[in-house]
C-alpha cells in the first residue's frame, strides 16, 4: 500500500514540476513604468497596475520560492521561477513606496 502511495505522490510532484517547467519556458514578466505585465510569447495575458498594489513580498529568504503581492481586490501568489534578486530589484525600482512594508 505504501509503495503505491509513494508512486502516486511522485507522479503528482512530477506533473507539477512539468507544469512549472512549462510556465517558466512560456511566461515572461515585464515591469513597465505603470504596471506589471505577463506575456506568453508576444501576447500580453495579464496586466497588474502598480496603482492597485498594496503590498508585495518574496517568501522564505534562504531559498526564495514564492512571490506574493496584494492588489486592492485580489491576492496573487507566483512561484519564483527566475532570479529572486532581479525580481526584488525591479520591485524596489517600480514600487519603492511598498519596499519598506515588504521586508
Amino acid at each position: 500500500m505504501f509503495g503505491t502511495l509513494q508512486i502516486v505522490l511522485a507522479g503528482v510532484v512530477f506533473v507539477f514540476g512539468l507544469f512549472l517547467l512549462y510556465q517558466a519556458a512560456t511566461l515572461r514578466l515585464v515591469f513597465s513604468e505603470t504596471d506589471l505585465d505577463i506575456y506568453r510569447g508576444d501576447q500580453r495575458i495579464r496586466q497588474f497596475p502598480y496603482a492597485d498594489w498594496k503590498i508585495w513580498d518574496i517568501f522564505w529568504s534562504p531559498v526564495p520560492v514564492l512571490f506574493y503581492f496584494r492588489e486592492v481586490n485580489s491576492i496573487h501568489f507566483l512561484p519564483i521561477l527566475f532570479s529572486p534578486e532581479m525580481l526584488r530589484s525591479q520591485l524596489e525600482q517600480h514600487l519603492p513606496h511598498l519596499a519598506d512594508s515588504a521586508d
